[in-house]
Order: C-alpha cells, then sequence, then structure tokens
C-alpha cells in the first residue's frame, strides 16, 4: 500500500486548480504527507491569496513565497522548512516558463532573453532546488519534475520549451547519478497534454490535445489525478529501486509512430 505518513513533501508550481502541482499536491496530502507549499509572488499578493484559498484543504504546515530567479528567496524558502520541519523527504517541481511570443511562431527568431528566461525558470531551477533541497534529505528522499514530450520530438509551437525540457530531463539524470550515494532519488514525469495556465500559452494547445484523444492507445489525455497518482509513486519506498527515470504518462501517445 502506497503509504506517506510521516514524510515532509514540498511542492512547487501551484497556480490554480488546474495545475498539475495541484493534482500531485492532492494525491502526496492523501496518501499522508505533510503538504509545505511555495507559491511565485506577486506585488499585489493576489496569487498568495488564490493559492492559499485553494491549497488550505490540504491543511499545509509551511507556505512560503518562492520566485526561483531570486537566489535570497529560495534560501529564504528552504530556511524556513528546515525551521518547521528539519528535513525534506519530498521535492516536488513543476515549474516552467517562456514568452508567450517565444512558443509561436519560427523558433529560429527566439530572443536571446527569451531563450535565456526559459531555460533559466524550467531548467536551472531544478538544479539551484536540488542543491538547496539536498542538505536536508538527511534521510534521503524523492524529487520529482515535471517534463513534455517536446523534449524529445518536435512539437508544433513548443519551440525554446522543447529545449528547456531537453535540458530538464539530462539535469535529471546527472542530478540522479551525483545524489544517488546520499539515497537521494530524481526522477521526471513526462505528462500528455493538459489544459493548464501554462499550457494555454503554447498555439495550438487544444489541437494538440484532439489529436492525444485521436491517436493514443488510450484514446484519451490524462487527467491531474493520474499524474498525481504517479508521482506519489515515485516519492514512495514502492519505487526505491528508480532513479534517473522519466516515466510517461500520457494514455500511452508517447509510443506512437504517427506524428
Amino acid at each position: 500500500m502506497l503509504d506517506l505518513t510521516g514524510k515532509n513533501a514540498l511542492v512547487t508550481g501551484i497556480a490554480n486548480n488546474r495545475s498539475i502541482a495541484w493534482g500531485i499536491a492532492q494525491q502526496l496530502h492523501k496518501a499522508g504527507a505533510n503538504i509545505g507549499i511555495t507559491y511565485l509572488p506577486d506585488e499585489k499578493g493576489k496569487m498568495e491569496k488564490k493559492v492559499a484559498e485553494l491549497v488550505e484543504p490540504l491543511n499545509p504546515s509551511i507556505f512560503v513565497p518562492c520566485n526561483v530567479q531570486d537566489d535570497d528567496q529560495i534560501q529564504a524558502a528552504f530556511d524556513s522548512v528546515q525551521d518547521k520541519w528539519g528535513r525534506i523527504d519530498i521535492l516536488i517541481h513543476c515549474l516552467a516558463f517562456a514568452n508567450k511570443d517565444d512558443l509561436s511562431g519560427s523558433f529560429a527568431e527566439t530572443s536571446r532573453s527569451g531563450f535565456a528566461t526559459a531555460l533559466d525558470i524550467s531548467t536551472y531551477s531544478l538544479v539551484k532546488l536540488c542543491g538547496v533541497a539536498k542538505p536536508l534529505m538527511s534521510e534521503g528522499g524523492s524529487i520529482v519534475t515535471l517534463t513534455y514530450l517536446g523534449g524529445v520530438r518536435v512539437i508544433p509551437n513548443y519551440n525554446v520549451m522543447g529545449i528547456a525540457k531537453a535540458g530538464l530531463e539530462m539535469s535529471v539524470r546527472y542530478l540522479a547519478s551525483e545524489l544517488g550515494p546520499s539515497n537521494i532519488r530524481v526522477n521526471a514525469i513526462s505528462a500528455g497534454p493538459i489544459r493548464t495556465l501554462a499550457s494555454s500559452a503554447v498555439g495550438g494547445i487544444l489541437d494538440m490535445i484532439h489529436h492525444v484523444e485521436e491517436v493514443a492507445p488510450l484514446r484519451r489525455t490524462v487527467t491531474q489525478t493520474e499524474v498525481g497518482n504517479t508521482a506519489a509513486f515515485l516519492c514512495s519506498d514502492l519505487s526505491s529501486g528508480i532513479t534517473g527515470q522519466v516515466i510517461y504518462v500520457d494514455a500511452g501517445y508517447e509510443i506512437m509512430g504517427m506524428g
């Protein structure tokens, strides 16, 4: 039986009730984990209020701002984790961003600043968070990030985010190798297209979803709950021998040979 009782899980990337991170947080909570939440702060505090109201049923014992482009804010968030919990067992990385202009049209016209922004938030943030989390994973741990098929195949309009996801998947392998001796496992879930705030920026996302529904072996897309169930598995002792892997949760679409 999947049991995360007594495990401390920090979840990043919840923006609203369509966020994959929200689906993951719910399943971790259902399995008995203590939940901590980070949110992206804004000047007016709207995101803090929105996320706080959403996650209230999970009774999070940690709720802190964390803009991953701000090293001081990252450190402050993990200092809060150390003060409250003393250790962390699970880290969920659900962070990705690219300028909307870079998610349609010509990839060759991606701006230097747009490229840097996408790689900083979507890829480097995993590396940074792992480095800060490692000292707090004194009893080992599980780190799970989210990727997408566009990191290994060309997906229309995914553009620079495909490069970011490719870098993210390779980062998973290097981190798994480096953190393994500390009994810290690092894996990625490659979820099928789900309509979220982040995916809505990708040109033609609805066409992409409909295509998966027609082609995938299960003839449908997946849900946040299904991704959350896989994340909970990867964070449990049931997956103790799995690290450095990309697990596809996409109704089987990845195996198909047609475009």
